[in-house]
């Protein structure tokens, strides 16, 4: 008997010592990094927020309410992101080289352990390449989440975006899982987007850092517009904002311009506007790049940009060299 009650303590220790079935956790131990933080959002879940984990020696840990499988999406110092899937009921361990998050391993979940091996695949690859590996994992394994994330990273939040290919994928996904809600969402968005393309710009409702609605009226009708993203992590934001300050003070009135900032801190993005004396609304809503307001505009990644001429889309997602130098060319035309 006394073998029996120590049988049970035993089992019952286990159990409050493991993640319930409504929470997930993750631990993680990555080498080449002593402290900081990480950001953690989910990518399949914009109004869940922005929160912070702890890093304590090259360790970490977070535990969260989870009712429902969700693509976790951790934000490194650096801003490069990597994906954790997460399952009520599961724990993962999270392991890795800080300079090397490419090659980072989560282990404890199939799910998980089906994106290492996609990890794995794409590591000496070139983009195009990544985007062929890509859909052809997803091909092959329409049944896992793992092909939401690889759908948005590599067709719709990407400067080489294709929203038509984006869309066919998710229609493949959507057979195998017709009860994401995720992918449902990406279909709605993605057959928005592709039609912005070459049109009109979105009603959308956005305030600035100062609490003020952004004028979308004015964007429409104003000669020239540029919506753009920026982030002081970015090593083209300095240049980025002082060649379009330049264009915008020579414009006379003529150039309406709003900033998309995509930095954890709004403190940061305010030092950094000072500094620069930029003067036109900037938008930092917290939310990084599951920002909805972003993903109505299809601007997916830093730097973005969508160029207006009179509400009408010219263009989208030039390098910085080519907006500046299509503003030039449009401005000329609307001068009086």
């Amino acid at each position: 008997m006394k073998q029996v009650y120590i049988l049970i303590l035993l089992i019952l220790g286990f159990v409050s010592c493991s993640t319930d079935k409504k929470h997930f956790s993750f631990d993680g131990r990555l080498t080449n990094i002593n402290q900081g933080e990480f950001y953690v959002y989910a990518l399949d879940d914009a109004s869940a927020g922005l929160d912070t984990v702890k890093v304590e020696a090259g360790r970490f840990s977070y535990e969260m309410p989870c009712t429902k499988p969700s693509i976790l999406m951790l934000v490194f110092p650096n801003f490069s992101e990597q994906p954790i899937f997460a399952e009520p009921g599961k724990s993962v361990d999270v392991k890795g080289d800080a300079s090397h998050l490419k090659e980072l391993e989560v282990t404890g979940s199939k799910t998980n352990e089906l994106m290492n091996k996609f990890r794995q695949q794409i590591a000496n690859a070139s983009p195009p390449e990544m985007e062929r590996y890509a859909a052809q994992f997803i091909a092959d394994h329409p049944e896992s989440p793992v092909g939401a994330y690889l759908v948005t990273k590599y067709f719709i939040k990407t400067p080489r975006a294709n929203y038509n290919k984006a869309l066919s994928l998710i229609n493949m996904l959507l057979k195998a899982q017709p009860e994401y809600g995720y992918l449902r969402l990406l279909q709605g968005q993605l057959k928005s987007l592709a039609a912005l393309e070459k049109g009109t710009l979105p009603n959308f409702s956005a305030r600035d850092i100062n609490g003020k609605a952004i004028d979308v009226k004015a964007l429409r009708t104003a000669p020239v517009a540029v919506l753009y993203t920026w982030a002081t992590w970015n090593y083209d934001y300095n240049m980025l904002n002082s060649r379009l300050n330049d264009s915008y003070q020579r414009a006379n009135g003529q150039l309406k311009v709003v900033g998309f900032n995509l930095d954890a801190s709004r403190s940061d993005c305010r030092r950094s506007l000072e500094s620069q004396s930029i003067a036109w609304p900037t938008v930092n809503d917290q939310q990084l790049f599951n920002s909805p307001t972003l993903q109505l505009l299809g601007l997916n990644t830093v730097p973005d940009n969508l160029v207006l001429q009179r509400g009408h889309i010219v263009a989208h997602g030039l390098p910085v060299e080519q907006l500046m130098k299509k503003v030039d060319e449009l401005l000329p035309k609307t001068a009086p």
